[in-house]
């Protein structure tokens, strides 16, 4: 059983593979005809036409490359990031892109060497079926002239066709348990050495995230504590004044009506806990207590059962997740359960919360009407905030008509 058990996982990894390289090869033949495109509108430049053509093209080159960048996690031997698409459509813009000059190298190499292993990869994977009927296919063939497959062996006869054809038939079989995985990860090598950026790139674009969540942090700390101020300066801090002149109050009329004070103090009372209760909802909302009570996955847990829509939860192993990641992912969370009832009118919703190595992640998805922007009012900024702030990544798939994906990935240690 564990040896069929390990074929079969055998034939799905080739199957697998067979699929990258088919589409390996389809990225070749569209970069076959699409390099010389390239070639041409840069030289229509000269006269002009290619400066509004170019970064049209340059722009479907970039949706080839990042397509490629995400499928290479799965067979390089270290992820690329998409490079995304081109901020400005301006030529020069465009141009002065690092990863431009990475997509053209790999749009010049791979319509030789993507065509090529892709092609290999796909048909090695094809190999037995072939292999099985064309040997049974042999009568079709004349007689002066019998076919020959792999080890050159006429076959011309049922016999022939058993005896010389069973062998070939393993000997395909293996080739396409092995010969595709191998052109897989050959193929997505060669990609990754032409995409992925340097290490001063990385190094400059790891500089500039950290300035801008850096400035994001400070935002949102800023806001925070505005927020902060506001809440207790409009609520507790009335409340206080309030329970403050009702005790003078009381004090004054003390000597004059005893009788009068008891409901003064009565509302001081109620006064002093409605204050309390307000400074615990300030509180609660710098620092949820149930974190503390019942960790991330308790927490997330009591904030999806109260979830108005119906809401599912798929809870992974967490570990030992740090305190600032667990207020970032829990009001994510949080927030995207709101969003979901108040914002896209959603009939169900999903929650995937599992950690990965040294990465936590969080997933929320919904079944709304979609088209979630950040500048909607729908809290997606102040979310990406929280979640930069700690190195994070919020990445929101919401296109119109839905469904709206939310994902969040936070690193918090091996």
């Amino acid at each position: 059983m564990n040896d069929i058990s390990m074929t079969r996982a055998s034939a799905a990894r080739s199957a697998r593979a067979a699929g990258y390289c088919a589409t390996v090869f389809g990225r070749g033949l569209a970069l076959v005809v699409l390099v010389p495109v390239l070639m041409y509108s840069a030289v229509l430049c000269l006269v002009g036409v290619g400066l509004l053509i170019l970064p049209h093209e340059l722009r479907l080159l970039r949706r080839l490359a990042d397509g490629e960048r995400d499928r290479l996690g799965r067979w390089a031997a270290a992820p690329t990031p998409p490079a995304g698409p081109h901020a400005r459509r301006r030529l020069m813009a465009v141009l002065s892109d690092p990863a431009t000059g990475r997509d053209l190298r790999w749009a010049a190499a791979m319509t030789v060497a993507g065509t090529v292993l892709g092609l290999i990869g796909t048909v090695l994977f094809l190999f037995p079926a072939a292999v099985l009927v064309l040997g049974g296919l042999w009568w079709l063939f004349p007689a002066d002239d019998p076919i020959r497959l792999i080890l050159n062996v006429p076959i011309d006869s049922w016999g022939s066709a058993v005896y010389a054809g069973v062998p070939q038939f393993l000997l395909s079989v293996l080739l396409a348990l092995f010969g595709p995985p191998l052109l897989a990860r050959l193929a997505a090598s060669v990609s990754r050495w032409l995409l992925a950026p340097s290490a001063a790139a990385v190094l400059a674009e790891r500089v500039s995230t950290l300035d801008r969540t850096r400035t994001g942090a400070i935002d949102a700390h800023g806001n925070e504590l505005r927020r902060i101020e506001r809440d207790l300066h409009d609520g507790t801090q009335a409340r206080l004044v309030s329970l403050a002149m009702q005790l003078g109050l009381a004090e004054r009329t003390l000597s004059a009506d005893p009788t009068a004070v008891g409901p003064l103090l009565t509302r001081a009372r109620e006064g002093a806990e409605e204050a309390m209760a307000e400074l615990r909802d300030v509180l609660r909302s710098v620092y949820p207590p149930i974190l503390a009570d019942r960790g991330l996955a308790g927490a997330v847990s009591a904030v999806v059962a109260r979830c108005p829509v119906p809401a599912t939860l798929e809870l992974g192993e967490l570990g030992d997740v740090p305190a600032q990641i667990e207020v970032a992912v829990y009001f994510a969370i949080a927030e995207a359960l709101t969003n979901a009832a108040k914002h896209a009118h959603a009939r169900s919703v999903s929650v995937t919360l599992a950690r990965a190595g040294g990465t936590l992640r969080a997933q929320i998805t919904d079944d709304g009407r979609g088209g979630a922007a950040e500048g909607g009012g729908t809290g997606l900024r102040g979310m990406r905030q929280r979640v930069e702030a700690v190195d994070g990544v919020l990445r929101v798939q919401s296109p119109p008509g839905g469904p709206t994906v939310i994902t969040v990935e936070c690193p918090c240690g091996s």
